[in-house]
């Protein structure tokens, strides 16, 4: 059951609204931004320590807002305790990747579907398409209702070896990042200042034990995720991640993950001003430029349209 709250105009062009998604002790928010009704939905969902707000602005700005600005139906989930859905992640939060995974993801897609009578785009950044891959792999009875599989950033394992790698990597995310939770109950990127988010203990261990180079097995129930993607017959896929994304998305570790999936027909890009783009793009201005509107976004819509 949803729960709709009023609806606002940006730039008197879209409006949004938020749409919950009730369950039994928790609320999933979807913010809905569109042009007109009748337009191909788009289902986005972000990664770690972020929310929705990476791919919209209340004000108009972000991917979201442009691809409605273009006539598609957007919707914007916030998983579960991040961004406006509820309740926020406390010390008493024990969900994890595993319930993004095999309910939250699958509840919102099944709930568009459902709504639009349509067949969906889905749009992730960084942590987000690891979930939505697993999402499809877990779950191919959801293929008919997808699209297409977007994907900006997005690495599962990093495998390339830097400096950076043993300080934001080994040192912060796999050493210090799980002290801090524990003493706090929850990882509390957003006091701390460096995420727009907070994470629960099971996320931000279930993160560790994928970003480290390991196999793609379920740490909760040790799902095989790579064995079922080898036999997934994917939907059309496409990669995107900047040249000044150097860790978090950098290209070596997202073309890792495009085989690790078996998708032999995935598109990649790298965007760079080598490349021809306006701007040698890093993990989040590959989504937030403000001239990411005249650069890839618009060879983006033209793929979409043309699925």
């Amino acid at each position: 059951m949803s729960n709709n709250i009023s609806a606002t105009k940006t730039k008197d062009i879209v409006e949004q609204k938020s749409i919950f998604i009730e369950q039994s002790d928790y609320k999933l928010h979807l913010r809905h931004i569109y042009k007109c009704q009748g337009g191909v939905p788009v289902l986005m969902v972000h990664g770690m320590i972020e929310n929705g707000r990476i791919f919209y602005s209340e004000s108009g700005k972000g991917f979201g807002c442009y691809l409605a600005e273009q006539g598609f139906d957007v919707y914007v989930l916030d998983l579960r305790g991040r961004g406006k859905s509820i309740p926020l992640i406390n010390v008493e939060a024990d969900h994890g990747q595993y319930e993004s995974i095999t309910e939250d993801i699958p509840k919102a897609i099944d709930y568009i579907a459902a709504k639009t009578k349509q067949s969906l785009h889905l749009v992730s950044h960084s942590w987000g398409g690891v979930l939505v891959a697993s999402v499809l792999v877990r779950h191919p009875e959801l293929t008919d209702k997808v699209r297409s599989n977007l994907c900006f950033a997005s690495k599962r394992s990093i495998i390339h070896k830097s400096f950076e790698k043993r300080l934001k990597l080994d040192f912060f995310w796999n050493w210090l990042a799980p002290k801090i939770a524990k003493r706090k109950g929850y990882l509390d990127a957003k006091a701390l200042k460096f995420g727009a988010d907070n994470e629960t203990l099971g996320s931000l261990a279930h993160c560790v034990a994928w970003v480290n180079i390991s196999d793609w097995h379920d740490p909760f129930d040790g799902f095989d995720y790579f064995s079922a993607a080898q036999e997934f017959s994917w939907p059309p896929t496409w990669h995107l991640t900047g040249i000044r994304d150097t860790i978090l998305g950098n290209q070596i570790d997202v073309k890792h993950f495009i085989k690790e999936c078996n998708d032999k027909s995935a598109k990649f890009t790298l965007l760079s001003k080598q490349n021809g783009n306006l701007v040698d793009y890093d993990h989040n201005n590959i989504l937030t430029h403000p001239r990411a509107h005249e650069d890839h976004f618009p060879k983006i819509i033209h793929w979409l349209n043309s699925l």
